[in-house]
């Protein structure tokens, strides 16, 4: 027997009704053109992007903006842009990001993103397999990747840069997009609703007319290029609109890639209601970046929210007893009043008393490092480990997980703000159908599922059935119809002797342990799994006794450290079944990055790449009789 969990959408518009005001808004964006013109109706505004600089921040009104995007999309369609046209856009994520996608979607074109970080063949195959016409990119290390595959993507015939004064423009095909921009200025003088005849074209084209093709990023096989329509997004932007409640009034860190779906869908909604973005300058500088914003609302991976763990933990480590005993008591006061608040149970006003004197003396402390205003933080692309999501609920700051995929635009389903439930990704969104088959699989149908993957349609096949996605993730949903996400279906691992090992979960128990950066289980057709580990190593040092000397190759195999790291998978082995313990282990001298491979732009780490880079280490484990 299958399960099956769905929410009903809101479709009562009349005066007074739950989600009346929502339902009348949302008729005015059809497509995602419209939203450039919706914010200038709705959200006229001195500040609606900023971008950190070293020394202060660069500022669009919501009129700079719009301007901006007119001028843009008139220039690109004066160039030669028709409507359906793929448009690449290869840029770090910044306000001109966000002006190229819209000006690309109010010309009628399909914005096809590209990571900045990935290869020059990377690119080529995304270009070729996309047969982009048009390419925006950023600097003049995106130009020079473009030079070397240009050969090879006889499709593209421009090159337009965001940042251009540090690139010989010496072939005709590379230009300035502020040169494409006020091509469109010009022409705007002489035809001022020129943008706006575009949009309208759009519009009646209708919303399920394709908007973008996002190439996955491939943690295994080839990419493939998911196509998501202007209905597909939005089905997300507005369904989200019923649990997180955003306003003209919030301000929100951006500094994950707008090429993931995830980031991107959340910008939109963003956009739709007016909120203030502020780009982070640089991933390195979030830190920074945060006590500057002051954000009420932040997106993250669960790798920026385990760094920010590991970046408290050698604090405390370091502290003196009396410090750390203070740290200690306080995370037990706030575990203790969040078991009592998730069990629907009153507070004791003793517990309250206690609870006060721990926020004030740790918790504010911690919660200042983020701002100090923060109202949400949202995690996506990857599951949360419990040990995460624990430690920041119990300080205050809950973490709203939501899980989806590239090809559900991208959230099936979210824990609402105030009703999370740790260890679960929340119910289905409104409007999503979820089920689970016989195997384990979840199946998901809605408004926000893709409508294929661009020119491969046997692949479309194997996953689309009747209109159900086959998601390729394990799960159930819970009593409360919370849906839990238990493993990846390809990634289970089958010993020898036919047993079958969900690697996610137990990484993620080693992930809980502060000296462990990343974990990653294997065992495939092996007589017992075993576990590759990079260690925190900033965490480590604060450990040891004598002081780090040599490179890491050598430290990760001094005989202390070595047994430090034998009690963290002796403790994991304790909560294990027998057949799922870990018999060996390894330290890898360095960190996971996605120059190697290793990671995809969204920090997911890649397994077949991390079985590759370092299988000699792997055939070591196994090389003699456990």
């Amino acid at each position: 027997m299958s399960t099956v969990a769905s929410v009903d959408t809101v479709s009562d518009s009349k005066a007074g009704a739950p989600g009346a005001a929502f339902v009348t808004r949302a008729t005015s964006v059809v497509t995602l053109a419209d939203l450039v013109f919706d914010l200038l109706e709705h959200h006229p505004r001195a500040v609606l992007l900023r971008h950190c600089q070293q020394n202060g921040f660069r500022d669009y009104s919501t009129v700079s903006f719009f301007d901006e995007v007119r001028a843009t999309s008139v220039g690109l369609c004066d160039m030669g842009v028709q409507p359906g046209d793929r448009v690449a856009l290869i840029c770090e994520s910044r306000p001109e990001w966000v002006i190229a996608d819209l000006a690309i979607l109010t010309a009628g074109a399909i914005t096809v993103p590209v990571y900045p970080t990935q290869s020059a063949a990377q690119v080529r195959y995304i270009l070729q397999d996309a047969g982009a016409k048009v390419a925006i990119v950023s600097n003049a290390a995106q130009v020079d990747k473009l030079r070397q595959v240009w050969k090879d993507v006889p499709e593209l015939e421009v090159v337009a840069i965001v940042d251009a004064s540090d690139v010989l423009c010496d072939d005709e095909r590379i230009r300035p997009l502020r040169e494409i921009e006020t091509l469109g200025r010009w022409r705007l003088q002489d035809d001022p609703l020129a943008a706006e005849r575009y949009r309208s074209n759009v519009m009646m084209r209708g919303e399920h007319e394709l908007a973008t093709i996002v190439y996955t990023s491939g943690t295994s096989g080839e990419p493939k290029g998911v196509m998501l329509t202007h209905a597909n997004l939005l089905s997300n932007v507005r369904a989200t609109k019923l649990d997180l409640e955003l306003s003209s009034d919030d301000v929100a860190l951006s500094f994950l890639p707008l090429s993931h779906v995830f980031e991107r869908m959340v910008m939109y909604r963003y956009l739709y209601d007016g909120v203030t973005v502020v780009f982070a300058e640089a991933l390195a500088t979030v830190g920074r970046d945060l006590a500057r914003v002051q954000p009420t609302v932040m997106m993250g991976v669960p790798r920026v929210y385990e760094k920010f763990l590991g970046a408290i933990h050698p604090n405390i480590e370091t502290a003196p007893p009396l410090k750390r005993r203070l740290f200690d008591w306080a995370m037990g006061v706030g575990r203790a009043r969040v078991k009592r608040l998730e069990a629907g149970c009153r507070v004791p006003p003793a517990l309250k008393l206690q609870h006060a004197i721990a926020d004030h003396l740790v918790f504010r402390k911690i919660r200042a490092q983020t701002g100090g205003r923060l109202r949400y933080m949202i995690s996506g692309s990857a599951p949360l480990s419990f040990a995460v999501g624990d430690f920041f609920q119990t300080i205050g700051l809950p973490i709203t997980e939501g899980y989806g995929l590239t090809e559900t635009s991208p959230m099936l389903a979210f824990n609402p703000p105030g009703r999370q439930r740790l260890g679960t990704v929340g119910p289905p969104l409104p409007g999503v159908d979820i089920r689970i088959a016989d195997d384990g699989e979840i199946l998901a149908r809605g408004p926000n599922v893709m409508i294929g993957y661009y020119r491969k349609p046997e692949l479309t096949a194997e996953v689309l059935d009747d209109g159900w996605f086959h998601t390729g993730d394990i799960g159930h949903l819970n009593e409360d119809g919370y849906l839990v996400i238990t493993d990846r279906k390809k990634d289970l691992l089958v010993t020898s002797g036919g047993k079958k090992i969900a690697p996610q979960p137990l990484e993620n128990m080693f992930k809980s342990d502060p000296l462990v950066a990343e974990a990653v289980v294997v065992g495939e057709r092996r007589k017992f799994p075993s576990v590759l580990i990079v260690p925190d190593f900033g965490i480590l040092e604060s450990r040891l006794e004598a002081e780090l000397a040599g490179p890491r190759e050598r430290l990760v195999t001094r005989t202390d450290v070595v047994a430090l790291y034998q009690g963290v998978v002796d403790r994991v082995n304790t909560e294990l079944a027998q057949f799922e313990r870990i018999k060996r282990f390894a330290l890898l001298p360095g960190e996971f990055s996605i120059e190697h491979g290793e990671l995809t732009p969204t920090m997911k780490v890649r397994r077949t790449i991390v079985e590759e880079r370092w299988r000699e280490v792997i055939e070591g484990l196994y090389a003699t009789p456990a």
